[in-house]
């Protein structure tokens, strides 16, 4: 395994030295990757070295090794804490449990003493290592809830719950065969006496069901699927061809009939309209379900197919949650690709479902509503979006045919997408802006922290740490630390102002812990910067 990453601090440089020398640290399976001589300094090396163990004295100046463990559980909480000191003072000892440091040494620091606690550490270290990297572990585990995973699938896909993406992302992981096409649904109803009726008789009658339908479907050019649909077996049938729709309802005829002899009971189904896709699926299930609310009319155990009762109800097409929500995260969060394709969907959804004139009109004006919301609540001008003047009136005949609303929508979309993203980016940069001035109007505060400017711009510090470090290219403790030399320099020299009173002025209130900044940021100590040793 690669060596764990430890940082040094104490103040005392020949501590810091033995320790450093008398430790085998590659024997131990440790690298030493830095020294501090503070707790101030510590925190920025822990910034940029990331180490597994920290060691630390506690008696230090500008910070002490407390200060430095309660703040390093909540920048660095993976990494293992020991503090030493050369008191045997049990307060130090019972807040140092109470921050989760790891061990608590007295000094002098005696080297075997040491090795064996960064002994301890290293096995700890690879016991949570190993219990990370335990990917047969994690293997086994996912082949276990692989049952569990399909189902859940499967109940989300009838449901209408699953984009067309996460359908084939889904069913690929899990090693389902959904392929494009033509498919239908059947729900199949065990019609059981009301006697017999019985928790226990149910489950045992609902998988021999589903038993029996794999093992006697023999519609050879049909390739199907058998699942568990709330209380209800479902087959999932791909159609090669339209006209292959009858003699699928000639074989669950053949089916509902065999049941008689096979399990004792005869079996219903109620079978949807064939659906482009599997995408669609959760439609015919919807007629499927239908069909059977009908075997109170028609009797049961026999086929009913929602096409022979309802021939008369006119296609629709609206413009549902599931779209809503696909179409939302396509233009808040995806690409200019993913917002083609989605609008591309629906426009093959509407070209393909047969609706009237006026049937087109009404999902069209569900969508333009849907994206004027979606406008309003992005605080984007409905006119950069629509063009100016738009006051919400759509209508297909507006549009040569479908290709050319396609391309309206696409546009639509993409620009207001653009919009947004803009928008995110232009607010990013405000409010680093706020902050860089909130900086250079109280840099002069010992106090100015993170959390004063978070509260400032009313932020949490998390994501304004985040933001910050990514919109300056520096952590907001570094950039402060820089604004301060800066400032500090320019009094150094065009002023003649003690340099405890340049401390005070650029945030420091221990003028010797300026000094000890201001020599690791320029090379030189105030005083010979300002007698003109500097570059």
């Amino acid at each position: 395994m690669e060596e764990y990453r430890v940082l040094l601090v104490d103040d005392e440089e020949e501590i810091r030295s033995g320790i450093s020398r008398k430790i085998d640290w590659p024997s131990l399976g440790f690298t030493l990757v830095g020294e501090a001589a503070n707790g101030e300094e510590a925190l920025e090396l822990c910034d940029q070295l990331h180490p597994d163990v920290v060691l630390t004295d506690i008696k230090m100046p500008f910070m002490d090794g407390l200060e430095l463990c309660r703040r390093l559980r909540q920048s660095l909480p993976g990494a293992k804490l020991v503090v030493f000191s050369g008191f045997d003072d049990f307060e130090y000892a019972r807040q140092a449990v109470s921050m989760g440091v790891s061990e608590y040494i007295l000094k002098p620091i005696n080297a075997q003493e040491l090795s064996g606690v960064l002994t301890r550490l290293r096995e700890l270290l690879d016991a949570q290592r190993l219990e990370h990297r335990d990917m047969e572990a994690l293997r086994r585990h996912y082949e276990e809830s692989l049952p569990i995973l399909r189902e859940l699938f499967y109940t989300r896909l009838l449901s209408g719950q699953l984009s067309p993406d996460q359908i084939q992302d889904r069913a690929a992981r899990y090693d389902i065969h959904l392929p494009p096409g033509l498919w239908t649904a059947a729900l199949i109803h065990a019609d059981l006496p009301d006697h017999a009726a019985d928790a226990e008789r149910d489950e045992l009658l609902l998988l021999s069901v589903q038993s029996f339908l794999e093992k006697q479907f023999s519609l050879e050019d049909c390739p199907f699927l058998s699942v568990l649909y709330g209380d209800l077996p479902v087959l999932l049938v791909r159609l090669p061809a339209p006209d292959r729709l009858y003699p699928l309802l000639e074989e669950l005829e053949r089916l509902s009939r065999l049941s008689q002899s096979y399990l004792g009971v005869p079996l219903t189904a109620g079978v949807g309209l064939p659906c482009h896709g599997p995408e669609e699926l959760h439609r015919s299930v919807k007629g499927a379900r239908s069909a059977l609310d009908y075997r109170v009319l028609k009797g049961s155990g026999r086929v009913i197919f929602i096409g022979d009762l309802e021939p008369q109800v006119p296609a629709t097409l609206s413009f549902e949650e599931e779209d809503q929500r696909t179409l939302s995260a396509a233009v808040k969060l995806g690409t200019p690709q993913q917002v083609e394709q989605v609008v591309g969907e629906m426009m093959d959804r509407l070209r393909q479902a047969g609706l009237s004139l006026s049937q087109c009109h009404l999902f069209l004006l569900e969508l333009v509503a849907f994206l004027l919301r979606l406008t309003r609540s992005g605080g984007v001008a409905v006119e950069a979006v629509f063009g100016p003047n738009f006051n919400g009136s759509i209508s297909t005949d507006h549009f040569s045919g479908p290709e050319e609303l396609g391309r309206w929508l696409r546009e639509r979309c993409l620009r207001l997408q653009e919009l947004l993203g803009r928008q995110r980016s232009d607010s990013a940069w405000r409010l680093v802006e706020q902050a860089k001035s909130f900086i250079a109007a109280h840099y002069a505060d010992s106090e100015l922290s993170v959390d004063t400017v978070c509260s400032h711009l009313h932020l949490s510090p998390t994501y304004f740490s985040t933001l910050f470090k990514r919109e300056v290219g520096m952590p907001f403790t570094t950039y402060v630390t820089e604004i301060r030399m800066d400032e500090a320099a320019r009094l150094l020299r065009d002023t003649a102002e003690k340099t405890y009173l340049i401390a005070e002025r650029t945030g420091y209130t221990d003028p010797n812990y300026f000094s000890y900044v201001f020599k690791r940021r320029f090379g030189l100590s105030p005083s010979k910067y300002r007698s003109g040793s500097n570059p």
